[in-house]
């Protein structure tokens, strides 16, 4: 594999005057539950502070007044709910006739139960055609979807965005050496990632295998990220990620390069609230309040 790590950042382009919301992309994000309204809402407001043109929320119907007051920039949409508070599966039928209205889709933020929500992810992985960055129980429900029913990794309909942390890595791949793998060494953690990439032979999968020095991988290509500090150890900071990975696909990135500079970008933002706030009392949307000064030093590091 090729290690890209040293070269430069990728870059997005320059704004035209005459641009408008819709060159920006439309993105959709799918999750929330029961009292877990807040990880929704933060993707989409670090979607929003990264870039994207528009963004909508899919929630549960009982949810969506909460996360539709924590922020008035992004829009919603109630989703059938089961007796749980939780997305029903039988959204897919409904969410297929809207696959073309939006141009990067997430599923996982706050979804809840994986077994729940399998049915709707195995479909949307495997028939949508517009990038999808699938995190937490999005992950877990691919990997459920997959154990129960048929082996999905192996055919994305589009380019696929995987953002495990070692655990959700484990229930993907399900094997204990590989899931040892994914907590070892630096080139224990590369050749993992690349293997959950690998399983896709199209190669439009991307693995981002988060913790300290997070790898990003497609299988043939790799780097390590040298940003962030302990203080991003704490509940939503992987909500943010994925916000800031759906804005960049939505302007133009490759899923490679859009995982690659997101996680960079949400290192450094980690960093310079760490700086102003001390790790300990780091919060994920402090992460989002930093996102601007972020980009800003990614730019000039470009």
């Amino acid at each position: 594999m090729n290690d890209l790590t040293a070269r430069p950042l990728p870059r997005l382009l320059p704004r035209e005057l005459e641009s408008h919301k819709g060159d920006f992309g439309r993105a959709i994000i799918i999750g929330g539950s029961r009292g877990m309204a807040g990880a929704p809402a933060m993707a989409g407001m670090a979607c929003l502070r990264s870039g994207a043109g528009l963004v909508t929320l899919g929630v549960p119907e009982a949810t969506q007044p909460t996360v539709a007051a924590m922020c008035p920039a992004y829009t919603t949409m109630h989703l059938v709910e089961d007796d749980y508070g939780r997305i029903h599966w039988a959204n897919a039928t409904d969410l297929a006739a809207a696959a073309g209205d939006y141009d990067v889709w997430a599923v996982g933020p706050g979804l809840g139960s994986p077994e729940a929500a399998a049915p709707m992810m195995g479909r949307i992985y495997e028939e949508w055609f517009a990038p999808l960055v699938v995190d937490a129980d999005g992950l877990n429900g691919v990997a459920v979807f997959e154990e129960t029913r048929h082996a999905v990794l192996p055919r994305p309909a589009g380019p696929r965005v995987l953002t495990p942390h070692p655990g959700e890595y484990a229930s993907l791949v399900r094997d204990s050496g590989l899931a040892e793998m994914a907590v070892g060494g630096e080139e224990q953690r590369i050749e993992a990632a690349a293997h959950l990439a690998g399983r896709d032979p199209s190669g439009q999968t991307v693995v981002v295998l988060k913790g300290r020095h997070t790898v990003v991988t497609d299988g043939s290509q790799f780097t390590i990220n040298s940003t962030g500090n302990p203080g991003m150890a704490t509940g939503g900071s992987g909500d943010v990620l994925t916000g800031v990975i759906i804005a960049l696909l939505c302007q133009g990135l490759g899923a490679f390069d859009a995982a690659r500079l997101g996680v960079h970008v949400h290192g450094v933002a980690g960093d310079l609230a760490a700086a102003s706030l001390g790790q300990v009392s780091l919060i994920a949307t402090d992460l989002i309040d930093h996102l601007p000064a972020a980009f800003q030093q990614a730019a000039s590091e470009a």
